[in-house]
């Protein structure tokens, strides 16, 4: 008999079924590979978690009804893995396999298995030298010794050769290796950097724009052993990899790690849940640092990686905020202009020696938020209530007519509610009207933008020019930048958000460590500003540490586990008044849902916190509650998030 896991996304069935293998199939049916089963009355979708002699139900079991493929895709650590991971974050085990298992194509697995290349050498330590334990993070992952770091790269540092070296530490000593990262740019450096260190044949890249086929055929090269590498985003997090000896993740602050799908696991999580499972290697990558991989460190789990003060100080650019004292003295307006003198010093210093500027702008688009001229409130659209915003490209004529961001309906004419005002002004700048502007602030100089808009640019040559960017799509520079400025910093650091200081630093750490060594980046911020300090100090272990002690006093993540309840009042009344929730749990709302597009009636949210080490029960309690509405068929769908990036 067979135990299979259907495909059918009810969470009261989120269990297997046996089912009784034909005589016609005895000889092909294995754990993991996929069948097609009647179930309900209906043929549905399967996997085989495992093959068994006897049935614990005592009834005649039903004969599975198709073999779809014999190739065994899922593979008893991924299974305990996805299995985990639908516990600890609510789901179901058919949500996580959605994710981890690609769909089949035929033709992939008519190919013959290759034979994986023989273990290389150990890589050369120089790369790691600079750090004083790096070296021997090396030798540990090449002794499949089960090391844990959190490793806060040094500004310029060439991340995916550095990441390609543990890669190849892992398969000196016989073992695999998986490395996530937050999006295709990242991954094709790595794939670049992966290439002139790794055996050809050693590694596959499993990226989500990658072709149905081709990402099953690597898919299968992973499952199979022939390659015993994959590098991905998020969604290879749960990669078949052979013999694990490390996963790695970069940028885990990135929100692009954190899953959009139930039951929304982050990247980061998911690896070091799986590096505890296996008893591998793990490193969590970044330029600068998160409250999460702050709480690793003071736990004891893993230890820091990073350069001693001296090194670190002869890698950095300098960094000026623009409320230092000696600015305000030569420039009494520096804390309210947006490009104030020191600012376009540093570009024209910069320019004149043949080097580009890259200027980051936080929002894309031209003029993206307008507010009333009169008494400043936010204009909204008089028909469905959206913001009004510039498009970037202009109408006939050269006109910009203002439109609704959401319905997309011109607002030819404004009429404010509040005062009546008919004016409207730019309350947000976006990096296509700055790209406007710096064109006329330095004629002559060439001006790039790299953003959603306008497309992301990969490179840029190492001449003399301005690259307005957004944060995320900087381009990386021949030689490094010039200088780099970061402009309106208000919007990052004003934000309600949890989140918003830890993800400010981030993005200003990833940008200006695109700047060489004696470049200069200039923050358009007080530097008196804790993150403005952080940055200038070069120093996001402090930060990370200041943002956990704080979220510890608050009751925040990652202190505690905290869930977001989403629905109507009367479905969140409905479950709240089902769920056992643990003795010390805390119940927080409910606040109103921010209405959505093509959103209809109410909806509300609470948030459940639970002391970090409940969490568990805290998620066995919801999920419980998921499945006995489902097993009643609610009407109303209840979202169920745990740990959400967005708490505020």
């Amino acid at each position: 008999m067979a135990r299979v896991v259907v495909d059918v996304p009810l969470a009261h069935l989120d269990r297997a079924f046996d089912y009784a293998i034909p005589d016609d199939m005895a000889g092909e049916v294995r754990a993991g590979c996929r069948v097609r089963v009647r179930f309900a009355g209906q043929l549905v979708d399967g996997f085989v978690l495992e093959l068994a002699t006897s049935s614990e139900t005592g009834r005649k079991l039903a004969p599975l009804a198709k073999l779809v493929s014999s190739e065994p895709v899922l593979t008893p650590e991924v299974a305990a893995l996805a299995r985990s991971v639908a516990q600890r974050w609510g789901g179901t085990l058919v949500d996580v396999l959605r994710l981890a298992i690609p769909p089949r194509r035929a033709a992939a697995e008519k190919r013959p298995p290759a034979e994986p290349p023989p273990p290389p050498e150990p890589p050369d330590p120089a790369g790691f030298a600079r750090y004083p334990t790096g070296p021997a993070l090396l030798a540990a992952v090449a002794e499949g010794r089960p090391a844990r770091a959190v490793w806060t790269a040094l500004p310029g540092e060439d991340w995916p050769a550095r990441l390609a070296e543990l890669c190849r530490a892992a398969l000196s000593g016989g073992r695999g290796a998986l490395v996530v990262v937050p999006d295709g740019r990242d991954l094709d450096r790595l794939e670049a950097a992966a290439g002139a260190v790794l055996p050809t044949g050693s590694f596959v890249v499993l990226r989500a724009d990658a072709a149905p086929d081709a990402r099953y055929r690597r898919f299968l090269d992973a499952a199979r052993g022939s390659a015993k590498v994959v590098l991905g985003t998020r969604g290879a997090a749960f990669a078949p990899v052979a013999d694990l000896g490390l996963v790695a993740v970069w940028d885990d602050g990135d929100d692009l790690h954190a899953e959009p799908r139930a039951p929304y696991a982050h990247a980061r999580d998911v690896l070091m849940h799986r590096a505890h499972l296996t008893g591998c290697a793990a490193v969590v990558a970044a330029t600068a640092r998160t409250a999460e991989a702050a709480l690793l460190v003071e736990s004891g789990w893993a230890h820091e990686l990073a350069a001693e003060r001296a090194t670190l100080r002869a890698a950095m650019p300098r960094v000026q905020a623009l409320g230092e004292d000696s600015e305000l003295a030569r420039d009494p307006a520096a804390r309210t202009a947006r490009l104030p003198s020191l600012a376009h010093r540093v570009a024209r210093a910069a320019l004149a020696e043949g080097t580009p500027v890259l200027v980051q702008v936080p929002r894309s688009g031209y003029a993206p938020g307008l507010s009333c001229d009169r008494c400043r409130a936010p204009a909204r659209c008089a028909v469905c209530s959206g913001p009004l915003g510039v498009s970037p490209t202009p109408g006939p004529g050269g006109s910009r007519i203002p439109a609704c961001r959401w319905c997309a309906r011109p607002a030819t004419v404004f009429d404010c509610p509040h005062c009546h005002g008919t004016k409207l002004r730019a309350s947000v700048v976006g990096a296509a009207r700055t790209a406007e502007e710096l064109g006329r602030a330095f004629p002559g100089a060439p001006v790039r933008v790299s953003g959603r808009s306008s497309g992301v640019l990969p490179t840029v040559s190492g001449g003399p020019a301005l690259v307005v960017a957004t944060p995320g799509a900087e381009p990386v520079a021949e030689g490094g930048y010039g200088a780099a400025l970061l402009l309106d910093s208000w919007a990052l650091l004003g934000r309600a958000d949890l989140r918003a200081g830890e993800e400010t630093l981030r993005r200003w750490m990833n940008a200006a460590t695109l700047v060489r060594p004696r470049g200069t980046v200039v923050v358009a911020a007080d530097a008196a500003h804790p993150v403005v300090q952080a940055l200038v100090r070069w120093d996001p272990g402090w930060l990370a540490e200041r943002e956990l002690a704080d979220r510890r006093a608050l009751g925040f993540p990652p202190a505690t586990r905290m869930a977001a309840l989403s629905g109507s009042p009367a479905a969140l009344a409905e479950f709240l008044g089902a769920a056992r929730l643990p003795g010390d749990a805390d119940l927080l709302g409910p606040v109103p849902e921010p209405p959505r597009p093509g959103q209809e009636g109410e909806r509300e949210r609470y948030l459940v916190r639970v002391p970090r080490g409940e969490g568990t029960a805290l998620a066995t309690a919801l999920a419980e509650v998921q499945g006995v509405r489902s097993a009643r068929k609610a009407s109303e769908h209840v979202r169920v998030q745990l740990d959400p990036l967005e708490l505020v």
